[in-house]
C-alpha cells in the first residue's frame, strides 16, 4: 500500500528541480518571443485575462495607481512578506481549477522595462505571472520591452544573414 505524500517532508530531488527550472525557462523564452511579435496590448495570455485583472486590481489595490511603478518594478520583498504570502495564496487558489498549472513556478522580470536576465528576474507561481504580465501589458508597462525584443530579434536575424554569406562564401572558395 502506498503512503500519502506529505509535501512537508518532501526531500527536493535536484533532477526534478533541473525540470522545473528548465520549464520555466521555457516558459520565460516563449513570452519573451511572444513580446517580440505581438503589440503587448492585444496579447491575451489565458481566457481568464479579464477576470484575473480585475481580482488583481481588487485584491492588491496599490498596483493600481498611475504611474504604476509597483506593476513596472516589482518588490520581491513586499510580495514575500507575511501579508504578501496570505494574499497572494488567497488570491492564487482562486485559479486552482481554472488555470493549468496556476502555481508552477515561472520567471518574471522583475522591472518591466527591461529584458530577461540575471539581475532582472525572479521565480514566482504561473498565477502571479499572469497576474503581472496581464496588467503590464494592459497598462501599456511592456511597450518597452516589446521594443528591446524587435531590435534584438533584428540584430540577430542580421547576425544569421552574415554568418550565411560568410559561410556560402568559403564554401564557394573551396570548390574553386
Amino acid at each position: 500500500m502506498a503512503t500519502k505524500f506529505d509535501p512537508n517532508n518532501a526531500q527536493n530531488l535536484m533532477e526534478i528541480e533541473k525540470q522545473f527550472a528548465v520549464k520555466a525557462v521555457e516558459q520565460a523564452q516563449t513570452y519573451w518571443n511572444l513580446l517580440e511579435k505581438v503589440d503587448p496590448k492585444g496579447l491575451k495570455l489565458t481566457k481568464y485575462d479579464d477576470e484575473i485583472f480585475d481580482h488583481l486590481m481588487r485584491i492588491f489595490p496599490e498596483l493600481s495607481h498611475p504611474p504604476y511603478e509597483r506593476l513596472t518594478k516589482l518588490d520581491e520583498d513586499w510580495m514575500k512578506s507575511d501579508e504578501g504570502k496570505k494574499l497572494w495564496r488567497d488570491f492564487m487558489e482562486t485559479y486552482k481549477d481554472k488555470v493549468k498549472d496556476y502555481n508552477f513556478g515561472s520567471l518574471i522580470r522583475t522591472d518591466a522595462r527591461d529584458e530577461y536576465g540575471e539581475t532582472n528576474t525572479i521565480f514566482v507561481t504561473r498565477i502571479q505571472f499572469y497576474a503581472f504580465e496581464i496588467a503590464r501589458n494592459r497598462l501599456g508597462l511592456n511597450e518597452k520591452a516589446h521594443q528591446i525584443a524587435i531590435e534584438e530579434a533584428a540584430k540577430e536575424k542580421a547576425k544569421k544573414e552574415k554568418e550565411e554569406k560568410a559561410a556560402a562564401k568559403k564554401k564557394a572558395a573551396n570548390k574553386s
